[in-house]
């Protein structure tokens, strides 16, 4: 095997055949039920590792883009994704599986709270699925990141790592250092791409 084509069989078997309606719908009511404090893992893990519909770099850009939109991330990546494979019908069915399901269960567990929520062992377990939710998000995080640290391109790390401490430490507001971080991501993403194809 030459050195050439290595990189190609590492790469993941994805766009395999785009799934139907009903695959959608079931594949999203699986995500939302399975979604305790979160449904982004469970939906990363389904759509690119166990039905490699998307590729994690696809999956980070179609999320990344989800974050501007208005409405939850989540949600929004639903109607995203449905669309991009099935059209409209296909993000109704994404969306419709995302939110029914979990909107059920949480009428039902509504009606039990208001009449046990004073219980101190229903208190301490959603304390315990609460850590739990907390430990799922900081994984999915670095899966996420795991394609940008492969590249090793540092003018990406510094982008991200200034983004988190300007949010995370620096507790300035969102969407002022969105303002500031798309158009110098976009920048630089173009500069970077003309000079590998000069």
């Amino acid at each position: 095997m030459s050195p050439d084509s290595a990189p190609a069989a590492q790469e993941p078997d994805v766009h395999a055949s785009p799934p139907g309606l009903l695959a959608l719908f079931l594949a999203f009511a699986r995500m939302s039920l399975a979604g305790f404090g979160g449904v982004l893992v469970f939906a990363r893990r389904a759509i690119v590792d166990q039905h490699r519909w998307m590729t994690a770099d696809e999956f980070n850009e179609t999320f990344a883009l989800c974050h501007f939109l208005p409405g939850p991330n989540i949600v929004n990546l639903s109607m995203v994704f449905g669309s991009r494979l099935r059209g409209i019908a296909g993000g109704v069915a994404a969306f419709t599986g995302l939110l029914l399901p979990p909107t059920v269960i949480m009428t039902v567990l509504a009606i039990i709270y208001a009449r046990f929520g004073d219980v101190e062992v229903l208190r301490r377990i959603l304390a315990g699925i609460s850590c739990a939710a907390v430990g799922l998000l900081i994984a999915v995080v670095f899966r996420m990141m795991t394609p940008l640290l492969k590249r090793m391109d540092l003018v990406v790390i510094v982008l991200m790592l200034g983004v988190f401490v300007a949010i995370g430490v620096l507790r300035l507001p969102l969407q002022a250092v969105l303002l500031v971080a798309i158009p110098v991501s976009i920048g630089v993403t173009y500069l970077m791409r003309r000079k590998v194809a000069a």
